[in-house]
């Protein structure tokens, strides 16, 4: 007796999960929509929280930046957890063998005593500044509303942690190998002028209690930082010898580009809004406003700082690039002020 194999196809009965066919019919979705939308908890809640009774644990009023439909926003890169560990962890492996090769041939201790200095006094310490992004953003996780917003919060909260780790990792490496370097920069963190600009601006933001606010007002720093940190003096040290720094600050200004991306989607998200964009718009406008400046002055002074260790025009780059942010975000259709530059 013979018998004939048939291919057999057994549909579906159905693709995917009831809430995305709901919203984008019975067809196949990928691992980040049926992970992330419709997540957010919004019902079936037994108390108020105890320090504020107005609101439910899980409340979009906890800012004034809202969504109608808070699934609306979507990050661009598509992470949940698995592609996003798997990136980070590359990301943390490549630095780790450039860190081996910069230690391995000694480029740290070969680099120009002025620019050690300045590696000491400007980049170290900021492993405070990125562990204060950490708690903001956990802040912004437990606090916004819809799942792929406080996704994108937590995600983040790990980067800035991470960061810290890579900008530790450096002083270990640049102090042969021991902390000493991290207690001078925690000592610098707490007690040198041109750092507690930066020192004041999060610790405002940390209790600022608009958790939207808050994100929004350490991107105005972060923007300025970058610039200066991770572009201006990286590209400062390729042309002064310090090829060392360059090698090893390339790994966070890659982590901002793609930082970037969820981010000014979610700008762009907010002030599109059919409901409430006009309303995010201000608010938007106000929180830029405030920050901005105070942004500018705390990264200022850290420029002068570093331009007092080793001359690179950081200060004038700095006051450059004050507009180029101003005129980013009119773009968007803020109301931004100009900000006033110099001492």
């Amino acid at each position: 007796m013979q018998y004939e194999l048939k291919q057999q196809i057994i549909e579906p009965l159905r693709h995917t999960f009831d809430p995305l066919i709901k919203r984008y019919g019975d067809k196949p979705a990928s691992r980040y929509l049926e992970g992330t939308i419709d997540l957010q908890p919004v019902e079936n809640f037994h108390y108020r929280p105890t320090w504020d009774a107005t609101r439910e644990l899980y409340d979009a009023d906890y800012s004034a930046l809202k969504l109608a439909d808070p699934y609306s926003y979507l990050d661009p890169r598509q992470y949940y957890y698995t592609p996003y560990v798997t990136n980070r962890a590359a990301m943390h492996e490549a630095f780790g063998k450039t860190l081996d090769y910069v230690t391995d041939h000694g480029l740290l201790e070969r680099t120009p005593e002025a620019w050690q200095q300045l590696i000491t006094e400007v980049i170290i310490p900021l492993r405070h500044y990125e562990s204060g992004g950490q708690m903001l953003f956990s802040n912004a996780c437990r606090f916004g509303y819809g799942a792929t917003i406080t996704q994108c919060a937590g995600y983040e909260g790990f980067d800035r942690v991470g960061n810290a780790q890579l900008i530790s990792r450096v002083g270990i490496a640049l102090g042969n190998q021991t902390a000493a370097q991290l207690k001078v920069a925690k000592q610098l963190w707490l007690e040198e002028p041109s750092l507690q600009g930066l020192r004041e601006a999060i610790e405002k933001l940390l209790v600022e209690e608009d958790w939207a606010v808050g994100v929004i007002g350490m991107d105005m720093v972060d923007e300025l930082l970058d610039q200066l940190v991770y572009r201006h003096l990286d590209e400062a040290a390729i042309l002064g010898g310090a090829g060392a720094y360059s090698l090893l600050a390339q790994h966070i200004g890659t982590w901002w580009t793609d930082h970037r991306k969820w981010l000014d989607a979610l700008y762009k998200t907010w002030v599109n809004d059919e409901e409430y964009g006009e309303s995010n718009k201000a608010a938007m406008s106000a929180a830029i406003n405030k920050w901005l400046p105070q942004g500018y002055a705390a990264v200022r002074s850290h420029a002068e700082h570093a331009d007092a260790l080793v001359a690179t025009g950081a200060v004038e780059r700095l006051d450059e690039y004050v507009g180029e942010v101003v005129e980013k975000y009119r773009k968007l259709g803020l109301d931004i002020d100009d900000v006033k530059v110099g001492a």
